[in-house]
Protein backbone atom coordinates (compact mmCIF):
# COMPACT_ATOMS: atom_id res chain seq x y z
CA UNK A 1 0.00 0.00 0.00
CA UNK A 2 1.38 3.42 -1.00
CA UNK A 3 0.82 6.01 1.72
CA UNK A 4 1.48 9.70 1.14
CA UNK A 5 1.99 11.65 4.35
CA UNK A 6 1.68 15.43 4.19
CA UNK A 7 1.92 18.30 6.62
CA UNK A 8 0.07 21.29 5.11
CA UNK A 9 1.13 24.27 7.21
CA UNK A 10 2.21 27.88 7.47
CA UNK A 11 5.76 26.76 8.19
CA UNK A 12 7.90 23.62 7.80
CA UNK A 13 5.53 21.79 5.50
CA UNK A 14 6.69 18.47 4.10
CA UNK A 15 5.69 15.27 2.35
CA UNK A 16 6.77 11.65 2.76
CA UNK A 17 6.06 8.42 0.92
CA UNK A 18 5.70 5.04 2.61
CA UNK A 19 5.38 1.72 0.80
CA UNK A 20 3.49 0.09 3.63
CA UNK A 21 5.98 0.28 6.54
CA UNK A 22 9.02 1.17 4.40
CA UNK A 23 9.88 4.87 4.33
CA UNK A 24 10.69 5.54 0.67
CA UNK A 25 11.15 9.32 0.48
CA UNK A 26 10.79 12.46 2.58
CA UNK A 27 11.29 16.09 1.58
CA UNK A 28 10.65 19.46 3.20
CA UNK A 29 9.06 22.15 1.04
CA UNK A 30 11.85 24.63 1.81
CA UNK A 31 14.44 22.49 0.00
CA UNK A 32 12.47 22.85 -3.25
CA UNK A 33 11.20 26.43 -3.02
CA UNK A 34 14.46 27.69 -1.45
CA UNK A 35 12.48 29.65 1.15
CA UNK A 36 13.68 28.83 4.68
CA UNK A 37 10.97 27.17 6.75
CA UNK A 38 8.51 27.44 3.86
CA UNK A 39 4.94 26.32 4.28
CA UNK A 40 2.00 27.64 2.31
CA UNK A 41 -0.79 25.16 2.76
CA UNK A 42 -0.73 21.90 0.86
CA UNK A 43 2.93 21.08 -0.03
CA UNK A 44 2.37 20.22 -3.67
CA UNK A 45 6.03 20.62 -4.68
CA UNK A 46 7.09 18.21 -1.94
CA UNK A 47 4.29 15.81 -2.89
CA UNK A 48 5.49 15.67 -6.48
CA UNK A 49 9.10 15.26 -5.36
CA UNK A 50 8.53 12.27 -3.08
CA UNK A 51 6.27 10.60 -5.63
CA UNK A 52 8.90 11.12 -8.35
CA UNK A 53 11.56 9.62 -6.08
CA UNK A 54 9.27 6.63 -5.55
CA UNK A 55 8.56 6.39 -9.28
CA UNK A 56 4.79 6.78 -8.98
CA UNK A 57 2.10 9.31 -9.82
CA UNK A 58 -0.64 10.85 -7.71
CA UNK A 59 -3.13 8.44 -9.25
CA UNK A 60 -1.22 5.52 -7.75
CA UNK A 61 -1.41 6.73 -4.15
CA UNK A 62 -3.68 4.58 -1.97
CA UNK A 63 -3.85 6.73 1.17
CA UNK A 64 -3.24 10.38 1.97
CA UNK A 65 -2.50 10.89 5.68
CA UNK A 66 -2.63 14.54 6.76
CA UNK A 67 -2.25 16.77 9.76
CA UNK A 68 -5.08 19.15 10.64
CA UNK A 69 -3.16 21.93 9.01
CA UNK A 70 -3.78 24.70 6.51
CA UNK A 71 -6.04 24.15 3.51
CA UNK A 72 -7.42 26.43 0.79
CA UNK A 73 -10.91 27.58 1.69
CA UNK A 74 -12.25 26.09 -1.52
CA UNK A 75 -11.41 22.62 -0.22
CA UNK A 76 -13.36 23.01 3.02
CA UNK A 77 -17.08 22.55 3.63
CA UNK A 78 -18.90 25.72 4.63
CA UNK A 79 -22.33 26.71 5.84
CA UNK A 80 -24.33 29.37 4.00
CA UNK A 81 -23.02 32.27 6.14
CA UNK A 82 -19.38 31.28 5.59
CA UNK A 83 -19.97 30.93 1.84
CA UNK A 84 -21.32 34.47 1.72
CA UNK A 85 -18.31 35.78 3.65
CA UNK A 86 -15.93 34.09 1.23
CA UNK A 87 -17.20 36.37 -1.53
CA UNK A 88 -16.76 39.59 0.45
CA UNK A 89 -13.92 41.95 -0.63
CA UNK A 90 -11.80 41.09 2.40
CA UNK A 91 -8.39 39.58 1.78
CA UNK A 92 -8.60 37.69 5.07
CA UNK A 93 -11.65 35.87 3.75
CA UNK A 94 -9.54 34.43 0.93
CA UNK A 95 -6.70 33.15 3.10
CA UNK A 96 -6.30 29.41 3.70
CA UNK A 97 -7.75 28.12 6.92
CA UNK A 98 -6.50 25.77 9.59
CA UNK A 99 -8.70 22.73 9.95
CA UNK A 100 -7.70 22.58 13.62
CA UNK A 101 -9.01 26.12 14.08
CA UNK A 102 -12.21 25.30 12.24
CA UNK A 103 -12.76 22.23 14.38
CA UNK A 104 -12.49 24.38 17.49
CA UNK A 105 -14.65 27.18 16.09
CA UNK A 106 -17.40 24.80 14.99
CA UNK A 107 -16.96 22.36 17.90
CA UNK A 108 -16.52 19.57 15.37
CA UNK A 109 -14.35 16.67 16.64
CA UNK A 110 -13.92 14.99 13.22
CA UNK A 111 -11.66 16.82 10.78
CA UNK A 112 -12.77 14.74 7.81
CA UNK A 113 -16.28 16.25 8.04
CA UNK A 114 -14.83 19.70 7.32
CA UNK A 115 -13.01 18.66 4.15
CA UNK A 116 -14.69 18.64 0.75
CA UNK A 117 -13.31 15.20 -0.02
CA UNK A 118 -14.48 14.96 -3.61
CA UNK A 119 -13.02 18.36 -4.49
CA UNK A 120 -9.79 17.61 -2.64
CA UNK A 121 -9.24 14.37 -4.56
CA UNK A 122 -10.13 15.91 -7.92
CA UNK A 123 -8.16 19.15 -7.50
CA UNK A 124 -5.01 17.37 -6.34
CA UNK A 125 -5.21 14.62 -8.94
CA UNK A 126 -5.79 11.64 -6.67
CA UNK A 127 -8.08 8.73 -7.51
CA UNK A 128 -11.73 9.09 -6.46
CA UNK A 129 -11.32 6.13 -4.11
CA UNK A 130 -8.08 7.25 -2.40
CA UNK A 131 -8.45 6.99 1.38
CA UNK A 132 -8.07 10.22 3.37
CA UNK A 133 -6.90 10.18 6.97
CA UNK A 134 -6.35 13.00 9.49
CA UNK A 135 -3.85 12.46 12.30
CA UNK A 136 -3.42 14.01 15.73
CA UNK A 137 -0.47 16.43 15.88
CA UNK A 138 1.22 15.10 19.01
CA UNK A 139 0.36 11.46 18.42
CA UNK A 140 2.08 11.79 15.04
CA UNK A 141 5.16 13.27 16.74
CA UNK A 142 5.14 10.48 19.32
CA UNK A 143 4.92 7.67 16.78
CA UNK A 144 7.95 8.90 14.82
CA UNK A 145 10.08 8.63 17.96
CA UNK A 146 8.72 5.21 18.94
CA UNK A 147 8.59 3.49 15.56
CA UNK A 148 12.32 3.64 14.91
CA UNK A 149 13.16 1.67 18.05
CA UNK A 150 12.68 -1.95 19.08
CA UNK A 151 11.81 -1.01 22.67
CA UNK A 152 9.10 -2.87 24.56
CA UNK A 153 9.23 -0.51 27.55
CA UNK A 154 9.38 3.26 27.09
CA UNK A 155 8.06 6.67 27.98
CA UNK A 156 7.19 8.68 24.87
CA UNK A 157 7.32 12.45 25.45
CA UNK A 158 6.46 15.18 22.90
CA UNK A 159 6.70 18.93 23.38
CA UNK A 160 6.43 21.93 21.08
CA UNK A 161 4.81 25.34 20.66
CA UNK A 162 1.44 23.66 20.23
CA UNK A 163 -0.69 21.61 17.88
CA UNK A 164 -4.30 20.40 18.16
CA UNK A 165 -4.52 22.43 21.39
CA UNK A 166 -1.73 20.35 22.97
CA UNK A 167 1.74 21.52 23.93
CA UNK A 168 2.91 18.33 25.67
CA UNK A 169 1.90 14.71 25.33
CA UNK A 170 3.09 11.64 27.19
CA UNK A 171 2.46 7.99 26.41
CA UNK A 172 3.63 4.84 28.15
CA UNK A 173 4.57 1.68 26.27
CA UNK A 174 4.56 -1.40 28.51
CA UNK A 175 3.35 -5.01 28.24
CA UNK A 176 2.33 -4.53 24.62
CA UNK A 177 0.05 -1.60 25.45
CA UNK A 178 0.50 2.06 24.46
CA UNK A 179 -1.34 4.15 27.02
CA UNK A 180 -1.89 7.92 26.76
CA UNK A 181 -1.25 9.79 30.00
CA UNK A 182 -2.17 13.19 28.62
CA UNK A 183 -2.18 15.18 25.39
CA UNK A 184 -4.64 13.45 23.04
CA UNK A 185 -7.76 14.51 21.14
CA UNK A 186 -9.72 15.02 24.34
CA UNK A 187 -7.89 18.35 24.57
CA UNK A 188 -8.87 19.54 21.12
CA UNK A 189 -12.18 21.27 21.90
CA UNK A 190 -11.30 22.35 25.44
CA UNK A 191 -10.29 25.93 26.37
CA UNK A 192 -6.86 26.76 25.04
CA UNK A 193 -3.95 25.85 27.30
CA UNK A 194 -1.25 28.48 27.79
CA UNK A 195 1.62 26.42 29.12
CA UNK A 196 4.17 25.90 26.35
CA UNK A 197 7.81 26.32 27.32
CA UNK A 198 8.56 25.88 23.62
CA UNK A 199 6.44 28.93 22.87
CA UNK A 200 8.16 30.86 25.68
CA UNK A 201 11.54 29.94 24.20
CA UNK A 202 10.38 31.10 20.77
CA UNK A 203 9.08 34.38 22.18
CA UNK A 204 12.44 34.91 23.89
CA UNK A 205 14.12 34.31 20.53
CA UNK A 206 11.96 37.02 19.00
CA UNK A 207 12.51 39.38 21.94
CA UNK A 208 16.27 39.21 21.33
CA UNK A 209 15.85 40.24 17.69
CA UNK A 210 16.06 36.80 16.10
CA UNK A 211 13.47 34.92 14.04
CA UNK A 212 11.03 32.81 16.01
CA UNK A 213 10.63 29.23 14.69
CA UNK A 214 14.05 29.57 13.06
CA UNK A 215 16.78 30.92 15.32
CA UNK A 216 16.08 29.24 18.64
CA UNK A 217 19.40 27.40 18.28
CA UNK A 218 21.22 30.71 18.57
CA UNK A 219 19.85 31.11 22.10
CA UNK A 220 20.99 27.61 22.97
CA UNK A 221 24.53 28.63 22.08
CA UNK A 222 24.32 32.08 23.66
CA UNK A 223 23.13 30.62 26.94
CA UNK A 224 26.58 29.29 27.77
CA UNK A 225 27.96 32.85 27.78
CA UNK A 226 25.40 34.29 30.22
CA UNK A 227 23.95 33.94 33.70
CA UNK A 228 20.30 32.95 34.36
CA UNK A 229 19.56 36.17 36.23
CA UNK A 230 15.88 36.16 35.19
CA UNK A 231 15.25 32.53 36.04
CA UNK A 232 13.36 33.09 39.29
CA UNK A 233 11.19 35.76 37.71
CA UNK A 234 10.34 33.49 34.79
CA UNK A 235 9.83 30.41 36.93
CA UNK A 236 7.11 32.09 39.02
CA UNK A 237 4.79 31.70 36.04
CA UNK A 238 5.22 27.93 35.59
CA UNK A 239 4.63 24.83 37.65
CA UNK A 240 4.88 21.05 37.28
CA UNK A 241 2.12 19.08 38.99
CA UNK A 242 2.51 15.70 40.66
CA UNK A 243 1.56 13.93 37.43
CA UNK A 244 4.38 15.67 35.57
CA UNK A 245 2.20 18.07 33.63
CA UNK A 246 3.53 21.60 33.00
CA UNK A 247 1.20 24.58 33.35
CA UNK A 248 1.49 28.36 33.55
CA UNK A 249 -0.51 31.24 34.98
CA UNK A 250 -0.48 33.33 31.79
CA UNK A 251 -3.96 34.15 30.56
CA UNK A 252 -2.89 34.11 26.89
CA UNK A 253 0.23 34.01 24.76
CA UNK A 254 0.02 37.76 24.20
CA UNK A 255 0.55 38.28 27.93
CA UNK A 256 3.47 35.82 27.86
CA UNK A 257 5.04 37.66 24.92
CA UNK A 258 4.74 41.06 26.60
CA UNK A 259 6.25 39.73 29.81
CA UNK A 260 9.17 38.11 28.02
CA UNK A 261 9.87 41.27 26.02
CA UNK A 262 9.83 43.29 29.23
CA UNK A 263 12.30 40.96 30.89
CA UNK A 264 14.56 40.78 27.84
CA UNK A 265 14.86 44.58 27.79
CA UNK A 266 16.44 44.56 31.27
CA UNK A 267 19.43 42.30 30.66
CA UNK A 268 22.03 41.29 28.10
CA UNK A 269 21.02 38.86 25.42
CA UNK A 270 23.43 36.30 26.89
CA UNK A 271 21.72 36.50 30.29
CA UNK A 272 18.28 36.33 28.70
CA UNK A 273 19.32 33.24 26.73
CA UNK A 274 20.78 31.62 29.86
CA UNK A 275 17.57 32.33 31.77
CA UNK A 276 15.17 30.86 29.23
CA UNK A 277 17.47 27.86 28.68
CA UNK A 278 17.55 27.11 32.41
CA UNK A 279 13.77 27.47 32.60
CA UNK A 280 13.34 24.99 29.76
CA UNK A 281 15.86 22.53 31.17
CA UNK A 282 14.68 22.61 34.78
CA UNK A 283 10.97 22.27 34.10
CA UNK A 284 11.24 19.70 31.33
CA UNK A 285 13.62 17.63 33.43
CA UNK A 286 11.40 17.88 36.51
CA UNK A 287 8.41 16.84 34.41
CA UNK A 288 10.26 13.84 32.96
CA UNK A 289 11.55 12.72 36.35
CA UNK A 290 8.09 12.85 37.92
CA UNK A 291 6.60 10.94 35.01
CA UNK A 292 9.28 8.26 35.13
CA UNK A 293 8.95 7.93 38.90
CA UNK A 294 5.18 7.69 38.69
CA UNK A 295 4.79 5.61 35.52
CA UNK A 296 8.13 3.84 35.03
CA UNK A 297 9.86 3.40 31.70
CA UNK A 298 13.41 2.29 30.98
CA UNK A 299 13.82 4.26 27.77
CA UNK A 300 12.81 7.70 26.56
CA UNK A 301 11.48 8.53 23.07
CA UNK A 302 11.34 12.25 22.26
CA UNK A 303 9.89 14.34 19.42
CA UNK A 304 8.50 17.82 18.81
CA UNK A 305 10.25 21.12 18.25
CA UNK A 306 11.33 21.53 21.90
CA UNK A 307 13.63 18.55 21.40
CA UNK A 308 15.61 20.38 18.74
CA UNK A 309 17.33 21.77 21.85
CA UNK A 310 20.40 19.55 22.04
CA UNK A 311 21.43 20.74 25.52
CA UNK A 312 18.03 19.78 26.90
CA UNK A 313 18.30 16.39 25.22
CA UNK A 314 21.59 15.75 27.00
CA UNK A 315 19.92 16.34 30.36
CA UNK A 316 17.00 14.11 29.45
CA UNK A 317 19.50 11.36 28.67
CA UNK A 318 21.92 11.79 31.56
CA UNK A 319 19.82 13.07 34.46
CA UNK A 320 16.75 10.81 34.26
CA UNK A 321 18.39 7.43 34.77
CA UNK A 322 17.01 5.91 31.56
CA UNK A 323 18.86 3.20 29.66
CA UNK A 324 18.55 4.82 26.24
CA UNK A 325 17.15 7.93 24.60
CA UNK A 326 16.10 8.50 20.99
CA UNK A 327 15.05 11.76 19.35
CA UNK A 328 13.45 11.50 15.92
CA UNK A 329 15.88 13.36 13.59
CA UNK A 330 13.08 15.37 11.94
CA UNK A 331 11.83 16.34 15.37
CA UNK A 332 10.07 19.54 14.27
CA UNK A 333 6.81 19.87 12.38
CA UNK A 334 8.40 18.59 9.18
CA UNK A 335 8.39 15.20 10.92
CA UNK A 336 4.60 15.21 11.17
CA UNK A 337 4.30 14.08 7.56
CA UNK A 338 5.97 10.80 8.57
CA UNK A 339 4.02 10.61 11.82
CA UNK A 340 0.68 10.89 10.06
CA UNK A 341 1.47 7.90 7.84
CA UNK A 342 2.61 5.90 10.87
CA UNK A 343 -0.61 6.77 12.70
CA UNK A 344 -2.64 5.51 9.75
CA UNK A 345 -0.69 2.22 9.79
CA UNK A 346 -1.31 1.87 13.52
CA UNK A 347 -5.05 2.38 13.08
CA UNK A 348 -5.14 -0.01 10.12
CA UNK A 349 -3.17 -2.88 11.66
CA UNK A 350 -3.41 -2.52 15.42
CA UNK A 351 -0.64 -2.01 17.93
CA UNK A 352 0.69 -5.57 17.94
CA UNK A 353 1.46 -5.66 14.22
CA UNK A 354 2.70 -2.06 14.25
CA UNK A 355 5.19 -2.80 17.04
CA UNK A 356 6.44 -5.91 15.23
CA UNK A 357 7.13 -3.92 12.04
CA UNK A 358 9.40 -1.37 13.75
CA UNK A 359 13.10 -1.05 12.98
CA UNK A 360 16.11 1.05 13.95
CA UNK A 361 16.73 4.02 11.71
CA UNK A 362 19.90 3.72 9.64
CA UNK A 363 19.66 6.89 7.60
CA UNK A 364 17.49 9.92 6.91
CA UNK A 365 18.90 10.39 3.40
CA UNK A 366 15.48 10.36 1.77
CA UNK A 367 15.56 13.14 -0.83
CA UNK A 368 16.49 13.00 -4.50
CA UNK A 369 19.83 11.50 -5.58
CA UNK A 370 21.77 13.74 -7.99
CA UNK A 371 24.93 11.60 -8.21
CA UNK A 372 24.38 10.82 -11.88
CA UNK A 373 24.52 14.48 -12.85
CA UNK A 374 26.46 16.37 -10.16
CA UNK A 375 29.98 15.78 -11.52
CA UNK A 376 28.87 16.57 -15.07
CA UNK A 377 27.24 19.80 -13.89
CA UNK A 378 30.39 20.87 -12.04
CA UNK A 379 32.62 20.13 -15.04
CA UNK A 380 30.27 21.88 -17.45
CA UNK A 381 30.38 24.98 -15.25
CA UNK A 382 34.18 25.10 -15.39
CA UNK A 383 35.06 23.50 -12.07
CA UNK A 384 38.34 21.60 -12.17
CA UNK A 385 38.59 17.98 -11.12
CA UNK A 386 41.55 17.50 -8.80
CA UNK A 387 43.88 14.51 -9.17
CA UNK A 388 44.14 11.57 -6.84
CA UNK A 389 41.71 9.27 -5.00
CA UNK A 390 38.81 11.42 -3.75
CA UNK A 391 39.08 10.53 -0.05
CA UNK A 392 42.83 11.16 0.15
CA UNK A 393 42.63 14.33 -1.95
CA UNK A 394 39.83 15.76 0.20
CA UNK A 395 41.65 14.83 3.42
CA UNK A 396 44.85 16.62 2.35
CA UNK A 397 42.93 19.75 1.40
CA UNK A 398 41.11 19.74 4.72
CA UNK A 399 44.36 19.20 6.59
CA UNK A 400 45.79 22.31 4.93
CA UNK A 401 42.89 24.39 6.18
CA UNK A 402 40.69 24.49 3.09
CA UNK A 403 36.92 24.10 3.41
CA UNK A 404 35.09 21.42 1.44
CA UNK A 405 31.52 20.31 0.90
CA UNK A 406 30.11 16.83 0.49
CA UNK A 407 27.45 16.64 -2.21
CA UNK A 408 26.54 12.96 -2.30
CA UNK A 409 23.50 10.79 -2.82
CA UNK A 410 20.16 11.67 -1.32
CA UNK A 411 19.50 14.84 0.67
CA UNK A 412 18.77 14.43 4.37
CA UNK A 413 15.32 14.78 5.97
CA UNK A 414 15.18 17.10 8.98
CA UNK A 415 17.37 20.03 10.07
CA UNK A 416 20.75 18.23 10.24
CA UNK A 417 23.21 17.57 7.42
CA UNK A 418 24.65 14.11 8.07
CA UNK A 419 27.24 13.63 5.37
CA UNK A 420 25.36 14.00 2.10
CA UNK A 421 24.93 17.78 2.21
CA UNK A 422 27.68 18.69 4.67
CA UNK A 423 30.47 21.26 4.82
CA UNK A 424 33.70 19.79 6.20
CA UNK A 425 36.65 21.57 7.79
CA UNK A 426 39.67 21.03 10.04
CA UNK A 427 38.63 21.20 13.72
CA UNK A 428 42.12 21.90 15.10
CA UNK A 429 41.74 25.68 15.44
CA UNK A 430 38.94 27.53 17.22
CA UNK A 431 39.18 30.23 14.55
CA UNK A 432 37.53 27.92 12.03
CA UNK A 433 34.21 29.01 13.53
CA UNK A 434 34.82 32.65 12.65
CA UNK A 435 36.03 31.75 9.18
CA UNK A 436 33.03 29.58 8.39
CA UNK A 437 30.56 32.03 9.88
CA UNK A 438 32.00 34.79 7.70
CA UNK A 439 31.90 32.66 4.58
CA UNK A 440 28.37 31.44 5.24
CA UNK A 441 27.10 34.78 6.59
CA UNK A 442 26.05 33.13 9.81
CA UNK A 443 26.00 34.45 13.38
CA UNK A 444 26.31 31.21 15.32
CA UNK A 445 27.11 31.10 19.01
CA UNK A 446 27.62 27.38 19.33
CA UNK A 447 30.61 25.79 17.58
CA UNK A 448 30.15 23.61 14.57
CA UNK A 449 29.53 19.95 15.23
CA UNK A 450 32.07 17.14 14.78
CA UNK A 451 31.78 13.89 12.88
CA UNK A 452 33.62 10.89 14.32
CA UNK A 453 33.94 7.21 13.39
CA UNK A 454 32.14 4.75 15.63
CA UNK A 455 35.40 3.08 16.68
CA UNK A 456 36.84 6.41 17.90
CA UNK A 457 33.71 7.94 19.39
CA UNK A 458 33.97 6.71 22.97
CA UNK A 459 37.64 7.66 23.26
CA UNK A 460 36.92 11.27 22.25
CA UNK A 461 33.41 11.92 23.55
CA UNK A 462 31.30 10.79 26.50
CA UNK A 463 29.37 8.21 24.49
CA UNK A 464 27.42 5.45 26.18
CA UNK A 465 24.54 3.09 25.49
CA UNK A 466 22.23 5.90 26.61
CA UNK A 467 23.14 8.44 23.93
CA UNK A 468 24.90 6.50 21.13
CA UNK A 469 21.77 6.04 18.98
CA UNK A 470 20.89 9.73 19.25
CA UNK A 471 24.46 10.67 18.34
CA UNK A 472 24.09 8.96 14.98
CA UNK A 473 21.75 11.81 14.00
CA UNK A 474 23.40 14.76 15.78
CA UNK A 475 20.43 15.39 18.08
CA UNK A 476 22.23 15.55 21.42
CA UNK A 477 25.30 17.06 23.06
CA UNK A 478 27.75 15.24 25.29
CA UNK A 479 31.01 15.99 27.06
CA UNK A 480 34.29 15.99 25.16
CA UNK A 481 37.05 14.04 26.88
CA UNK A 482 39.44 16.57 28.54
CA UNK A 483 42.48 15.40 26.58
CA UNK A 484 40.75 16.22 23.28
CA UNK A 485 39.24 19.62 24.07
CA UNK A 486 42.21 21.71 22.91
CA UNK A 487 43.13 19.43 20.02
CA UNK A 488 39.57 19.68 18.62
CA UNK A 489 38.99 23.28 19.68
CA UNK A 490 36.86 24.13 16.64
CA UNK A 491 34.05 21.77 17.68
CA UNK A 492 34.08 22.21 21.48
CA UNK A 493 31.70 24.62 23.20
CA UNK A 494 32.70 26.77 26.18
CA UNK A 495 31.07 24.24 28.52
CA UNK A 496 33.28 21.43 27.22
CA UNK A 497 30.56 19.76 25.16
CA UNK A 498 30.01 19.00 21.48
CA UNK A 499 27.20 17.64 19.29
CA UNK A 500 28.84 14.69 17.53
CA UNK A 501 27.70 12.61 14.61
CA UNK A 502 28.84 8.99 14.86
CA UNK A 503 29.28 7.18 11.54
CA UNK A 504 30.13 3.72 10.28
CA UNK A 505 31.59 2.98 6.87
CA UNK A 506 28.63 0.94 5.61
CA UNK A 507 26.39 4.01 5.88
CA UNK A 508 28.48 6.38 3.74
CA UNK A 509 31.81 4.91 2.56
CA UNK A 510 33.28 8.08 1.03
CA UNK A 511 32.38 10.21 4.06
CA UNK A 512 33.98 7.64 6.34
CA UNK A 513 37.08 7.28 4.14
CA UNK A 514 37.70 11.04 4.14
CA UNK A 515 37.54 11.02 7.92
CA UNK A 516 39.92 8.05 8.09
CA UNK A 517 42.40 9.64 5.68
CA UNK A 518 42.28 12.90 7.64
CA UNK A 519 43.02 11.03 10.86
CA UNK A 520 45.96 9.25 9.22
CA UNK A 521 47.42 12.58 8.13
CA UNK A 522 46.81 14.62 11.27
CA UNK A 523 46.14 12.28 14.15
CA UNK A 524 42.78 13.99 14.65
CA UNK A 525 39.80 11.59 14.70
CA UNK A 526 37.10 14.17 13.90
CA UNK A 527 36.13 16.74 11.29
CA UNK A 528 33.88 19.76 11.41
CA UNK A 529 30.47 18.92 9.91
CA UNK A 530 28.03 21.77 9.35
CA UNK A 531 25.11 21.97 6.96
CA UNK A 532 25.79 22.92 3.35
CA UNK A 533 23.91 26.20 3.20
CA UNK A 534 24.31 29.94 3.57
CA UNK A 535 22.57 31.77 6.42
CA UNK A 536 18.81 32.04 5.88
CA UNK A 537 18.89 29.60 2.99
CA UNK A 538 17.81 25.95 3.17
CA UNK A 539 20.36 23.16 2.83
CA UNK A 540 21.36 22.74 -0.82
CA UNK A 541 19.37 20.30 -2.88
CA UNK A 542 19.88 20.53 -6.64
CA UNK A 543 23.28 20.74 -8.43
CA UNK A 544 22.86 24.40 -9.34
CA UNK A 545 22.77 25.31 -5.65
CA UNK A 546 25.97 23.35 -5.08
CA UNK A 547 27.58 25.12 -8.04
CA UNK A 548 26.60 28.54 -6.74
CA UNK A 549 28.13 27.85 -3.34
CA UNK A 550 31.39 26.82 -4.99
CA UNK A 551 31.51 29.77 -7.38
CA UNK A 552 30.63 32.22 -4.58
CA UNK A 553 33.55 30.98 -2.52
CA UNK A 554 31.44 29.58 0.29
CA UNK A 555 33.59 26.46 0.02
CA UNK A 556 36.96 25.81 -1.64
CA UNK A 557 36.09 22.44 -3.11
CA UNK A 558 33.22 19.98 -3.50
CA UNK A 559 33.37 16.20 -3.14
CA UNK A 560 30.93 14.24 -5.25
CA UNK A 561 30.58 10.55 -6.00
CA UNK A 562 32.64 11.23 -9.14
CA UNK A 563 35.57 13.15 -7.69
CA UNK A 564 36.83 16.32 -6.02
CA UNK A 565 36.20 19.64 -7.79
CA UNK A 566 37.51 23.16 -7.16
CA UNK A 567 36.64 26.48 -8.75
CA UNK A 568 40.26 27.54 -8.37
CA UNK A 569 42.53 24.55 -8.91
CA UNK A 570 45.69 26.61 -8.42
CA UNK A 571 44.62 27.68 -4.93
CA UNK A 572 43.51 24.20 -4.00
CA UNK A 573 46.84 22.72 -5.07
CA UNK A 574 49.06 25.42 -3.52
CA UNK A 575 50.30 24.63 -0.02
CA UNK A 576 48.93 26.88 2.71
CA UNK A 577 51.18 28.18 5.51
CA UNK A 578 50.89 26.35 8.81
CA UNK A 579 51.62 28.05 12.11
CA UNK A 580 50.85 27.97 15.79
CA UNK A 581 49.79 25.17 18.07
CA UNK A 582 47.49 23.68 15.46
CA UNK A 583 50.28 23.32 12.85
CA UNK A 584 50.44 20.07 10.94
CA UNK A 585 53.62 18.33 10.05
CA UNK A 586 55.62 19.51 7.05
CA UNK A 587 54.52 16.59 4.90
CA UNK A 588 51.07 18.10 4.60
CA UNK A 589 52.42 21.13 2.73
CA UNK A 590 53.67 19.03 -0.17
CA UNK A 591 51.68 19.41 -3.41
CA UNK A 592 49.13 16.77 -4.25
Amino acid sequence: MLILGIHPAWHDSAAVLFDDYRLVAAVQTERLTRVKGDGDGIPEAAIDEVLAIGGITRREVDVVAMTRGVFPRALLRWGLLQKIRMHLPDRRAKRPKSIEGQMQAREEPEAIKLLNRERFRAQLGFRPDVSLYFCNHHFAHALTALFFTEWDDALVYTADGGGDNVQYSVRRLASGELRTLFGDDRELLRPRRIDSLGMAYGLATSALGFRMLRHEGKLTGLAAFGQPVLYEEMARHFRVDDAGRIDSDYRDYGAMARDIRRMAAKVSREDMAASIQKLLEDYMLLSAKRLLQREGGRRLALAGGVFANVRLNRLMAEATGVEEVFIFPAMGDEGLAAGGALEFLLQRDGLGTWLERRYRLESVSLGRDYDAESSKALSAAGACELPGPPAETAARLLARGLVGALYLGRMEYGPRALGNRSILANPAERGINDDLNKRLERSEFMPFAPVVAAEDARAVFDISAVNAYACRFMTITCAVRPEWRERLAGVVHVDGTARPQIIERRENPLYYDILSAFKALTGLPALVNTSFNVHEEPIVNAPQECLKALSDGRVDFVITAGGVYAADAARALTPLPQAGEGALRHALTKPL
